[in-house]
């Protein structure tokens, strides 16, 4: 059975604790924290890889709106809204959210809106076992090429970004830190700044990064000589504790894995 770590967010410590008690009916819940306001929630996502998060809209200070744009793209958490104001439901749905409840929240409500999240999780969880599988029989021994639909190419020791509206950029594959997938495109992230070109994970893994290079999300993938350290969390997840100070998340599938090359 799926169980989903789930954040209750909201300023209001009675509409909290109101949907904590909803929440016992169902065995898939288990509510791992609560915040009552976007900067507390933050706190509780670096510490814990959530699942689900139950939010409100309408907060002192910062929207529920703004929490979203602190999600990773690709590997956020499912959020349902919550909130007792039906004005904003278009833009939850812009936003990607799976539910938008209005206060009060009746039970058989709630309960249609966990069972979407549940069907997503396990598309999802399926998903991520199959690109693992997939990634297990690639032939590390191909040559190195251009992605067909892509603007990028590997040279010995850089990655190069070559697109028609930018310079070229050269990125020594020894000053990557992580790369992380955001839809059609993937974010390489250095020490001094974040470069964007238009390419798809399993498109890296098939084009053979260099072996410091590893998987450590269905979205991330992490250069382990930059890894200071390893945090378990709770599943045997765990946060891989990158030397700029950097936390990133590591998903079960991969965890294994990557604590087996760290100890080498």
């Amino acid at each position: 059975m799926i169980q989903l770590k789930t954040l209750l967010v909201d300023d209001e410590y009675s509409a909290i604790e109101g949907l904590r008690i909803r929440l016992e009916a169902f065995a898939e819940i288990e509510v791992i924290g609560s915040a009552q306001s976007v900067d507390e929630a933050i706190k509780v996502l670096n510490e814990y890889d959530v699942d689900l998060v139950f939010l409100d809209i309408e907060m002192p200070t910062k929207s529920g709106f703004e929490l979203i744009k602190h999600f990773q793209p690709e590997s956020c958490p499912a959020v349902i809204f919550v909130t007792a104001f039906h004005q904003h439901a278009v833009k939850a749905f812009e936003v990607r959210a799976l539910d938008y409840l209005l206060k009060p929240v009746k039970l058989a409500r709630l309960a249609e809106a966990i069972e979407r999240v549940i069907k997503t999780e396990k598309l999802n969880r399926k998903t991520e076992l199959i690109e693992v599988h997939q990634s297990l029989v690639i032939n590390e021994s191909q040559p190195l090429e251009v992605a067909g639909n892509s603007d990028y190419k590997f040279e010995a020791e850089n990655l190069v970004i070559q697109d028609a509206k930018n310079p070229i950029q050269i990125i020594p594959f020894k000053d990557i830190l992580w790369i992380d997938a955001a839809g059609d495109y993937m974010c390489v992230h250095t020490p001094t700044e974040t470069h964007v070109m238009r390419a798809r994970l399993k498109e890296l893994e098939k084009n053979t990064l260099p072996e410091d290079f590893l998987r450590i999300h269905k979205s991330t993938i992490v250069n382990l000589s930059h890894i200071k350290q390893l945090n378990p969390l709770r599943n045997s997840e765990y946060t891989a504790v990158l030397q700029s100070g950097k936390t990133l998340k590591v998903s079960r599938t991969y965890s294994k894995n990557l604590k087996s090359l760290f100890k080498q």
